[in-house]
């Protein structure tokens, strides 16, 4: 398999007592090493922001995937989280699950190539961001 993962991904994870999360990342994938950053809702009751972003960092071995999610600023509940993967023989998929460090809280995640480049996500979440 030597497709690599950049580009952009649509993605949800299942969180208990919340349910169906969906995200959106953005994939850099050099030499094995993985990096990124994902947007995602805040899902805690009275959290101040609507929208978190988080940096990734992680390898690819194979059809393997591992990477460190960290929310920046964290808070909110919000710290980092870990994900492992295996990514499908066409490296359009990406289906594993996700933990949080120290505690007993992990479940499912499932990403997929996005079809639309990244440039006009990029556009897209640009128009998204409050005026300051």
């Amino acid at each position: 398999m030597t497709d690599s993962l950049t580009g952009v991904w649509d993605g949800t994870f299942v969180q208990r007592q919340v349910g169906m999360v969906t995200f959106l990342a953005t994939l850099i994938e050099s030499g094995g090493a993985l990096a990124g950053n994902v947007t995602e809702p805040c899902t805690v009751p009275g959290c101040p922001i609507s929208t978190h972003s988080a940096s990734i960092a992680g390898h690819r071995s194979g059809s393997a995937v591992a990477f460190v999610k960290r929310y920046e600023p964290p808070g909110h509940g919000y710290g980092t989280v870990s994900y492992e993967g295996v990514v499908n023989a066409e490296a359009t998929e990406i289906d594993g699950r996700w933990k949080l460090p120290g505690t007993r809280l992990s479940g499912t995640f499932l990403m997929v190539r996005s079809s639309r480049p990244a440039e006009a996500v990029v556009a897209e979440e640009r128009t998204k961001e409050p005026a300051r």
